[in-house]
């Protein structure tokens, strides 16, 4: 999945030529072949590789608090959500429904590789969610929505269907 990823990364950056990657390990973690011979290896190495290439660095934060906060989601992304088991994903869900409830986007006020990554990394938990589980998460499925209509982000992946009005009662229009 991760060098799907990294295809709507490159899209979403607008790079041109696309890069060749491959694989290594069990864990199938993702390598490029750098044109100096020295291989570049993981995830977020690679995606923060492919946003200085595109000459867009302020995807890594503008201020070093930022780009710190964009650091943490992006090692939290896969060391806590990538390969995370069912019992796991209640918490994480959790975790990130309480840090954005005054957030629209991961790191500050604009958007970052910290977005992009987490949406891609989160993107097949929130399509298995239920209704009512969308609602009691309402601020990851906020955050959620918002990123997947972000321009050029959505790429290899289908829409995800989000509630966008609550049903009231008559009596409180």
């Amino acid at each position: 999945m991760a060098l799907k990823e990294l295809s709507s990364l490159e899209k979403c950056l607008g790079l041109k030529k696309p890069n060749k990657y491959s694989t290594q390990g069990e864990k199938k973690v993702p390598v490029l072949q750098n044109n100096q011979g020295s291989a570049l290896v993981g995830l977020v190495t690679i995606a923060s590789h492919l946003v200085c290439e595109a000459q867009r660095t302020e995807l890594l934060g503008d201020s070093a608090e930022q780009r710190a906060v964009v650091q943490q989601w992006l090692e939290y992304r896969v060391t806590r959500l990538d390969g995370c088991s069912k019992d796991e994903v209640k918490v994480i869900l959790k975790e990130l429904n309480q840090y954005l409830e005054d957030k629209v986007y991961m790191a500050g006020n604009c958007f970052t590789l910290a977005d992009a990554l987490m949406y891609y990394g989160i993107h097949h938990i929130v399509m298995e969610l239920a209704v009512e589980e969308k609602e009691r998460y309402l601020n990851v499925t906020r955050w959620f929505d918002h990123i997947q209509h972000y321009p050029g982000v959505r790429h290899h992946l289908p829409p995800v269907v989000v509630l966008r009005n609550r049903v009231y009662p008559s009596s409180q229009h």
